[in-house]
């Protein structure tokens, strides 16, 4: 029997519902990562930290492309489509661009939304847990952050790192 592939796609949510849709895909068995981040939350009365999407709206699932599979996410409440190719079909994710976002949150790095960038200089990271990991530095207020880029979306994250960490690709 040939090895079955397994693929990331991309998932599009109703709004504000990541959190639920994401603990449904785990019950039914499917592979999901939702990318999220604490932030403290003000109110007039106390302080809180919350958990957000990074990316709201948007989840990941790793699956075998089958009509069977796709109709099961599709058919979880609070999922609203696959991101497509201009052709219709689901867009596959490539791995590159999600083991570095999950070692980074996994890692307890320090994650910002960052805004889409086409072009930058790409460094690869040569130590440290994200060891591998390609992407973008940039230098904000005397500090360097590595831009980790989900293409697809159209979206990136910065993750602070030591500029030592990185060599040119």
């Amino acid at each position: 029997m040939a090895d079955v592939a397994f693929n990331w796609y991309c998932i599009y949510v109703k709004s504000r519902h990541e959190f639920k849709v994401f603990d449904r895909l785990t019950k039914a068995g499917i592979e999901a990562f939702l990318p999220a981040v604490e932030r403290l939350r003000r109110w007039k009365d106390r302080k809180k930290l919350i958990k957000f999407p990074l990316f709201p709206g948007y989840l990941f699932v790793c699956i075998e492309k089958s009509y069977e599979l796709m109709l099961k996410v599709l058919k979880t409440p609070g999922v609203v489509t696959f991101i497509k190719t201009p052709s219709g079909e689901p867009e596959p994710i490539p791995e590159e661009e999600i083991v570095p976002l999950r070692k980074a949150i996994e890692n307890g790095r320090e994650i910002d939304p960052y805004p889409y960038l086409k072009e930058g200089q790409r460094v690869k990271i040569k130590s440290g847990p994200l060891a591998g990991a390609t992407g973008i530095l940039k230098k904000k207020e005397k500090q360097h952050f590595f831009i980790i880029s989900i293409h697809i979306l159209q979206r990136a994250v910065s993750v602070k790192i030591d500029a030592s960490e990185v060599e040119l690709t």
